[in-house]
């Protein structure tokens, strides 16, 4: 069977011992798994993890990260998969340039016809202009690149192939600039258009260079050449081309037309036609295509393993910070128990409230008479217990200023061991998270509900402590002592025992003093047990702190298998390439 040009979907040769595709075939490219459904849904989960990738903290690599995710989700959004999905589909040759390298002109010229503005105003291409044959606008209908250009049908193109008139690549419009570069990644070849004038700017040969890397297919035509100088600039351009690794890429020369308007000359632009017209049969649109396709995917494995490493590093810094803020954690959590063991809790109102009460003529003064013994009545302790509720209400108050001034201390030491001039790399984006989390909020909240719950204790181990059975006695002595508990319950209720326990435990000696006189040596397990509750809440108040850094650090991005997902989409993408 003959193949006839521009028909995409002529039938492979095969060889007839084997039945698969002639080795010399350009078809056989894409035989094997670049055309297998396994190879594009590798590439969409790869493009899926590649998106979601983030890097929260700011380290010296993240913006070069974060621009290499950009661009690999380009690749993959306006090439890749697109070409994985329809592997039939035209050739899409991007027509790209830098301001007045004539690139519309040459287009319309190509296409015999004005199917894209061009003029002396810059910038011209304000919206691109994808021009292909009508015969194949099925095949592109599902192209992503189709959303952002003015699509144009003429007969003139030859089938297999779509023109594609980019903005200019240094166009005074960020918005043509980024238009620019997003749809070189579409293209399965370049045709590159400079100057005799331009040729030598750096911008063209950075952009050819990650054309390159990329693994794209490209040719250059030479606008504008004056025939005098031809010799010398094609030798130069010739030089630069293969010192950038392009000596195999075709070169087209334009001569310099003068001072004109509307299309070139049939014949300057005639090389460039043929070498289309050659592009666009099945066998030559497949070679570029397939060559571009298997460049592209090379060169994507070492763009995902760099942004693999570059996820890696994000990970090993949230390792370091974490053992920079363990560390740092521990003189403010020592520090906090240590202030409710010298008193801090029974600071200011507490102390006043103590004094006022056990005054001359106040609620305490005379509990225990002169004899040591306990004197009162259950009315008087209940009177008593009213009297001393304002107590309670002043240590639970004192102590959620004083367990949230250790959570304030805490963060103070954090932070600095995450922003000071030996703090790890980092650190400092976790300071400034840390600060749009509302920690102050949740540190005053949680320092209130651990006083109230600390004050709340008192009544329970006053009444465990009563009901306990006094190692120390026995006999009579035994009854006695059981006898003075009933009796300081009478005199002061439970509650009233339990805000004496309370300020005991916070540091007021001489509550703690009236305990042991009242219910023996059982005083001092109560006021030890509650010391020890309220100490252990202070050091909790500081490792509150260290949990609101650890919540920051818990962001799956940080954590230490974070790269391992792009790096098993990697191994299955080299399985099949």
């Amino acid at each position: 069977m003959s193949v006839q040009p521009g028909t995409a979907s002529a039938p492979p040769a095969r060889d007839p011992a084997t039945g698969r595709h002639s080795a010399d075939d350009p078809r056989a490219i894409l035989a094997r798994p670049l055309a297998s459904a396994s190879l594009l849904d590798a590439v969409r989960d790869l493009r899926r993890d590649v998106h979601a990738t983030e890097f929260p903290l700011a380290l010296e690599g993240k913006p070069a990260a974060e621009a290499s995710r950009a661009r690999l989700v380009d690749q993959l959004d306006e090439h890749l998969v697109p070409r994985l999905t329809e592997l039939s589909a035209p050739a899409v040759v991007v027509v790209a340039g830098s301001t007045g390298a004539g690139k519309s002109t040459l287009v319309n010229s190509l296409v015999g016809a004005e199917v894209s503005t061009a003029g002396v105003l810059r910038p011209t291409t304000r919206r691109p202009v994808l021009v292909h044959h009508p015969l194949d606008t099925e095949l592109l209908s599902h192209h992503p690149v189709l959303e952002s250009v003015e699509v144009v049908a003429d007969e003139h193109v030859p089938r297999g192939i779509a023109l594609l008139d980019a903005p200019d690549l240094d166009s005074v419009l960020e918005s043509n600039r980024e238009s620019a570069h997003r749809l070189l990644e579409a293209a399965d070849l370049w045709l590159f258009v400079t100057t005799a004038a331009r040729y030598g700017d750096a911008l063209p040969w950075k952009v050819l260079q990650d054309a390159v890397e990329r693994g794209a297919s490209i040719a250059m035509v030479l606008n504008r050449v004056p025939s005098d100088s031809l010799p010398t600039v094609r030798g130069d351009l010739l030089g630069r081309l293969r010192s950038h690794g392009l000596e195999g890429s075709p070169l087209f020369v334009v001569p310099d037309m003068g001072p004109h308007q509307g299309l070139l000359a049939a014949a300057a632009v005639a090389p460039v036609n043929r070498w289309l017209n050659m592009l666009a049969g099945p066998d030559r649109a497949r070679t570029v295509i397939g060559r571009t396709l298997r460049g592209s995917l090379t060169a994507l494995r070492d763009w995902v393993e760099e942004l693999a490493e570059a996820v890696q590093e994000q990970a090993d810094a949230a390792a370091a910070i974490t053992v920079a803020v363990d560390e740092a954690l521990v003189t403010p959590a020592r520090a906090a128990a240590d202030a409710v063991r010298i008193g801090a809790v029974a600071d200011g109102p507490v102390r006043a409230r103590w004094a006022e009460l056990s005054a001359e003529g106040g609620p305490l003064d005379g509990v225990v008479g002169s004899s040591g013994k306990v004197r009162g009545s259950a009315r008087a302790g209940r009177a008593r217990a009213l009297a001393l509720a304002p107590l309670t209400d002043d240590l639970t108050r004192s102590a959620a200023a004083t367990l949230s001034d250790a959570g304030a201390r805490t963060e103070v030491a954090l932070r600095d061991a995450l922003s000071n001039e030996s703090a790890p790399a980092g650190g400092s984006s976790i300071a400034q998270a840390w600060r749009r989390e509302g920690a102050l909020t949740r540190r005053t909240t949680a320092a209130e509900l651990a006083a109230r719950t600390w004050t709340a204790q008192g009544p329970r181990v006053v009444r465990a402590g009563l009901a306990a059975p006094d190692d120390e006695a026995s006999g009579r002595a035994l009854a006695r002592v059981q006898k003075n508990r009933a009796k300081a319950v009478k005199a002061l209720g439970e509650e009233g025992l339990a805000a004496v326990a309370l300020a005991a435990a916070a540091g007021v000696t001489e509550a703690s003093t009236l305990l042991v006189t009242l219910v023996g040596p059982v005083g001092r397990r109560m006021v030890d047990e509650l010391a020890a509750d309220l100490t252990d809440r202070a050091e909790a108040q500081a490792r509150l702190e260290r949990a609101l850094v650890g919540e920051l650090l818990a962001d799956p991005h940080l954590a230490d298998d974070a790269a391992a997902r792009l790096r098993l989409r990697l191994a299955v993408l080299k399985g099949l390439t």
